[in-house]
């Protein structure tokens, strides 16, 4: 710091990390007569090393919003009050126990938001209020996002976040498809600075190719953009596996004992030649050829594939091909090629489902309205809706939202912000009156990112390294406000039947966490006793000792514990990827399953793929480095400048269609229209138009003052709820079929 002066004297300074993205910042918080002063990197974060996005130096402005809410909010017909916590509670009890009453817990689900990943308590806590409540099903952002790779992940390792990530500090050939780490910071990949990687690559004499639609920020650091059709992504890997067969490059490597299923795939990509895909595709059979020998002949290649390449047409497939893709190179489990982290703190919802106790089983019971199988215990989001309004005697009439807000990022937009009112109980564990939780009876607020601690859970099963960084809060809280593990341990108790003065926290808290020690082989009441306090931070504790690196309560003397993270403000790095397929295995026959049944089935419905011609264009969707989807748009600091909500357009494209830059374009599809103004560039490839995701702030009844200012669209609202990714659910939500004109 500078010379002191009056000011500098009340000036305190924390370190904690970022807890808004996978990227995992160090941050040096600056406060002063508890206002955040500053925000900027921590140089000596053994992980992060000073970098940081403009999201995370806004982290100030989101504790101070006066938007945010701290009290509980209670509606009556439109009117809302703000209660104590003790009467928002009780109308919590009485809203629960007329719902069990007169409609029994199976018509009581809940929607799970894409926050809870990043949250130090609702993280580890929501399978409490899940697990208590007995919830029949759940909805999550999962099925607009990932969930094709959980699936193929479960079925060729074991585990739904099994999932392997490109070891960008050695690898010498890297390919990106539909991922730009430029403004997601890496998504299912933890790493900081993806860019500084991507020039390291490059740097060091390797390659960096990415695949994309657009010509992203991230392919400005590549080597050679690619752009290829939306929804072709397996056809264009099929092909891709089939030149690898056919020129005789395809070498397993060192885990070939582990590898089951290596001749069921040569058989069927054996018809999917490059000339057979390349018109669907849009990419040429000697580029596609070229593009697969040059992953099987560099010393080290990973190919990495993310939301693009999930929620779409076929997701599933094109998941499972990347993964295939590196397994034929020889690129698994190897240094510079896709490898498992080895995380420093076992992530509770690692834990296996019971219900695959006797082999992985999807369609174990089917959606209310439609009769869609469940896949890994979720039917498509899209159908929240309709399986409140439509659902008859099955119909849903309690509903828990959870950091989310659906009725902007989920598709069927407009029916759920008609279906919520239907609602007999809606209770929205939130920090915001947003467009989703202004439905709800009542909104429990949780505490701000700088009010809690905070240490990365399931986040560190995708990290570069095994690291750890325990972080304090910054601004405690004045009052007493229960955090939200409390606030899904009481809320799950009430689904049990009980009253809020009979519930004892506590001892839900300990049953708890006995149950998680059991787990991982650790006996409960040494852990208990080993571990002091309540809440996430003694499951942290227990997280830690139990893990890879920790101390198994003094069975491992000089292993980790919480203490050691307190002990290093600037964290703990114990090294990068090192090579275990062997130890995450965790399929029926322990082998790693490369043909699994289930997502090769979907083969018969790719290649009529490549029979159907499309003659409109087709959408993506995109984000920001300067937004987060849905819940960054509040921060002033984040949404001013220029309009970034707007339709990207190749300028062949906007001439044929008769928009221009700047002016309203009407989008339609089958399922809406939206009005939006239009940007024309030749970063889209032709036939391929492009809206940003998580917009659409004009609804009434929010507070949400400067996300209402700059509203935007909802480019959900273009989407086909029942338009799926047959094997996983997963909402195809981009290539979508759009008509473009002036308005």
């Amino acid at each position: 710091m500078n010379a002191p002066d009056d000011r500098a004297q009340t000036r305190s300074v924390h370190l904690r990390t970022c807890p808004l993205c996978e990227a995992m910042c160090g941050l040096e918080v600056h406060v002063e007569d508890r206002q955040v002063a500053l925000i900027r990197g921590d140089r000596d974060d053994v992980w992060s090393r000073g970098y940081l996005c403009p999201k995370g130096t806004a982290l100030g402005h989101l504790h101070h919003d006066p938007d945010r809410l701290t009290v509980p909010m209670v509606r009556t017909g439109d009117a809302w009050a703000e209660v104590s916590w003790d009467d928002a509670f009780a109308r919590c009890e009485e809203l629960i126990g007329h719902v069990l009453a007169t409609y029994g817990k199976d018509r009581v689900t809940a929607y799970i938001g894409n926050p809870t990943a990043h949250a130090f308590s609702l993280g580890r806590y929501v399978g409490v209020l899940v697990g208590m409540a007995g919830l029949p099903s759940v909805f999550s952002a999962g099925t607009i996002d990932q969930w094709p790779k959980n699936v193929s992940s479960i079925l060729m390792y074991g585990g739904m976040w099994t999932i392997p990530v490109p070891d960008l500090d050695r690898t010498d050939h890297l390919v990106i498809m539909g991922g730009n780490p430029q403004a997601s910071g890496g998504s299912l990949l933890a790493c900081a600075d993806v860019l500084a990687k991507l020039d390291a690559i490059r740097a060091r004499g390797g390659r960096v190719v990415v695949i994309d639609p657009r010509r992203t920020g991230t392919a400005d650091h590549a080597d050679e953009w690619v752009p290829i059709v939306p929804g072709t992504d397996a056809a264009f890997l099929m092909s891709v596996c089939q030149v690898l067969f056919d020129d005789g490059l395809v070498d397993v490597g060192a885990i070939a004992p582990l590898v089951a299923g290596l001749d069921d795939v040569r058989a069927l990509v054996a018809d999917w030649t490059p000339e057979r895909v390349a018109a669907t595709c849009g990419i040429p059979a000697d580029t596609i050829r070229r593009l697969a020998r040059d992953l099987a002949t560099a010393p080290s290649a990973a190919l990495y594939g993310r939301i693009g390449t999930c929620n779409q047409e076929f997701g599933t497939l094109t998941s499972w091909l990347v993964d295939v893709v590196n397994v034929l190179t020889g690129n698994l489990d190897r240094p510079g090629g896709a490898m498992f982290a080895k995380p420093v703190a076992r992530a509770v919802s690692t834990l296996p489902d019971p219900g695959f106790a006797d082999g992985i089983t999807f369609g174990r019971w089917t959606s209310r309205v439609g009769d869609i199988p469940e896949v890994l215990g979720q039917v498509p989001v899209g159908l929240l809706a309709e399986e409140i309004l439509d659902g008859g005697d099955r119909s849903w009439k309690g509903l828990f939202t959870i950091a989310g807000n659906p009725v902007i990022s989920s598709t069927n937009p407009d029916r759920l912000d008609v279906a919520l009112d239907d609602l007999e109980c809606m209770i929205s564990i939130d920090n915001y009156l947003n467009e989703t939780t202004r439905h709800a009876h009542v909104i429990l607020p949780g505490l701000s990112a700088l009010e809690q601690p905070h240490f990365d859970d399931l986040i560190l099963e995708w990290a570069l390294r095994s690291v750890g960084n325990w972080s304090e809060p910054v601004i405690p809280t004045a009052d007493r406000r229960p955090a939200e593990w409390q606030i899904l341990t009481i809320l799950g108790a009430m689904m049990l039947g009980l009253r809020a003065d009979d519930i004892d926290v506590q001892a839900f808290d300990d049953a708890y966490f006995s149950v998680l020690a059991e787990a991982w082989g650790i006996d409960p009441a040494i852990a208990l006793a080993g571990s002091p306090g309540v809440g996430p931070e003694r499951l942290l504790d227990l997280q830690i000792r139990a893990g890879h690196f920790g101390d198994r309560y003094g069975d491992r003397p000089g292993g980790l514990t919480l203490q050691s993270f307190k002990d290093s403000p600037h964290g703990i790095d114990l090294g990068p990827l090192v090579p275990r397929l062997g130890e995450v295995l965790a399929t029926p026959s322990g082998k790693l399953e490369l043909a699994p049944p289930h997502i090769t089935a979907d083969l018969t419905r790719l290649a009529a793929r490549l029979e159907r011609e499309v003659d409109s264009l087709l959408l993506v969707s995109r984000r920001h480095l300067r937004s987060n989807n849905s819940w960054m748009h509040n921060v002033k600091v984040l949404v001013r400048g220029k309009d970034r909500c707007t339709l990207l357009i190749h300028p062949d494209d906007a001439a044929s269609a008769g928009v221009v830059d700047g002016a309203l374009a009407r989008v339609s599809s089958a399922n809406g229209t939206i009005d939006v103004a239009v940007e024309v560039s030749d970063e889209m490839m032709p036939g391929v138009v492009s809206l940003p995701h998580g917009w659409g702030h004009d609804l009434a009844g929010t507070r949400l003052a400067v996300a209402r200012a700059h509203a935007g669209v909802n480019n959900n609202k273009l989407a086909d709820p029942w338009s799926i990714d047959v094997p996983s659910n997963n909402a195809a939500v981009n290539g979508i079929p759009v008509d473009v004109r002036p308005v």
